[in-house]
């Protein structure tokens, strides 16, 4: 059997990814070392920790993090495992504490990751050197991002670059209205995959199709984006095109990109009719008829229409699972059943994923057939291209010293 690098240097640009990509227990341990584990993730939005003491749990392959607002205001993240032997601490999902208990043996630790009690240790025993493990958590215009890694890439140009755009939607400002998981039987690779690409919206997606113009083929697409940018200025957008995707990424900082495109005429946000669910965000006046994408490294994703904004976020449970999160966001400021419907509001993006899921399973399928083999991509699977481009630069790099 050939080694993992002769397997990657074999790779057909322009082509899917062979069978042990998706199957192969020692690439997945690759992946987890050298991307899952070293990239920067979505792990929420900082309007879910608003008071102190409020918590959420962040788990990704076989690590978990805590992710609290502690007593000095700030947002910090400590790897979910005791220090005495090693047990989970944190058992519940979120909420409110002053400290975390460990469920073994007792041990206590405050909202900075400080060990506060054990019980009957022998003297000498260092309590200052046993607090919980620190995570990388870094704030991105509201955004909570996180990795496991000691040397995660740069986010200092990603942070300058998008600042105006996410600005335009005041992302920052915006709080989560509804947070959905949908749990795939497939290897998480072939969920990212298939959000990149649109070349199956048309047969896969009726919903979407009816509003969206990213189904069309470029050509068409080019055609119909002139409308909206003729809104934009008006309705107080800028058009901005920020490309340093996946295996356009520069050296050492995550891969992030932004783009707006138009929706069918008539149509203004992204819901069951394509009308309004939730009031204007930022400072816009008005619906240009577009939506915008934003990308965040490999596993996390915006679509920002002019009313809301949804989140995806794609992470590995094992080999064989993933999960989708999903995060809908409104105006800080909006009330719900007065200013949005929670039904409304996640329709279209909650029947689009039921289908993908479906999707994917069947993809995963078919990838654990003796007869798979990789195909070419279409015209439109340029971003997929990519991703797979930037997944095997990933894979390639020397093991991190963590």
């Amino acid at each position: 059997m050939r080694s993992i690098d002769e397997l990657i240097a074999d790779h057909r640009p322009g082509y899917s990814l062979a069978q042990r990509f998706y199957t192969d227990d020692a690439l997945y341990e690759r992946e987890l070392e050298r991307v899952i584990n070293r990239n920067w993730i979505m792990a929420g939005h900082v309007s879910e920790l608003a008071q102190e003491g409020d918590f959420k749990l962040f788990e990704v392959g076989r690590e978990s993090a805590i992710i609290v607002r502690g007593k000095d205001g700030a947002i910090g993240a400590f790897a979910n495992v005791c220090r005495h032997r090693g047990s989970v601490v944190c058992l519940e999902a979120r909420g409110n504490t002053q400290q975390f208990t460990c469920p073994y043996h007792g041990w206590k630790y405050g909202l900075d990751g400080r060990l506060l009690a054990a019980r009957a240790m022998p003297d000498g025993f260092d309590a200052e050197s046993h607090g919980l493990k620190p995570v990388a958590l870094e704030l991105v215009h509201g955004l909570i991002l996180l990795s496991f890694s000691a040397t995660p890439p740069s986010l200092a140009n990603c942070r300058k670059d998008l600042a105006e755009p996410m600005a335009l939607f005041d992302i920052e400002g915006l709080k989560v209205a509804a947070q959905k998981d949908y749990l795939i039987p497939a290897n998480w690779k072939l969920c990212v995959e298939n959000y990149q690409e649109c070349y199956h919206c048309a047969t896969a997606h009726p919903e979407y199709a009816r509003l969206h113009t990213l189904m069309l083929h470029p050509e068409q697409r080019r055609r119909v984006q002139q409308a909206m940018l003729d809104k934009m200025e008006p309705c107080g957008l800028k058009h901005f095109d920020i490309d340093f995707l996946d295996s356009n990424a520069r050296a050492g900082e995550i891969g992030y990109g932004y783009s707006r495109t138009a929706l069918f005429d008539g149509y203004v946000s992204g819901s069951e009719d394509g009308q309004a669910v939730a009031p204007l965000l930022g400072n816009l006046s008005d619906y240009d008829g577009g939506a915008s994408d934003f990308s965040f490294g490999g596993f996390s994703f915006l679509l920002a229409y002019s009313d809301h904004v949804v989140a995806y976020v794609f992470t590995p449970v094992d080999k064989n699972n993933s999960k989708c999160q999903i995060y809908w966001l409104v105006r800080g400021d909006a009330q719900e059943s007065k200013d949005y419907d929670v039904d409304r509001l996640t329709w279209l993006w909650d029947v689009t994923t039921q289908a993908d899921k479906t999707i994917i399973t069947n993809n995963a399928k078919g990838i654990h057939s003796k007869y798979y083999r990789p195909g070419p991509f279409s015209k439109m699977e340029r971003a997929e291209s990519n991703y797979v481009e930037w997944l095997l630069q990933e894979l390639a790099r020397p093991l991190a010293t963590d």
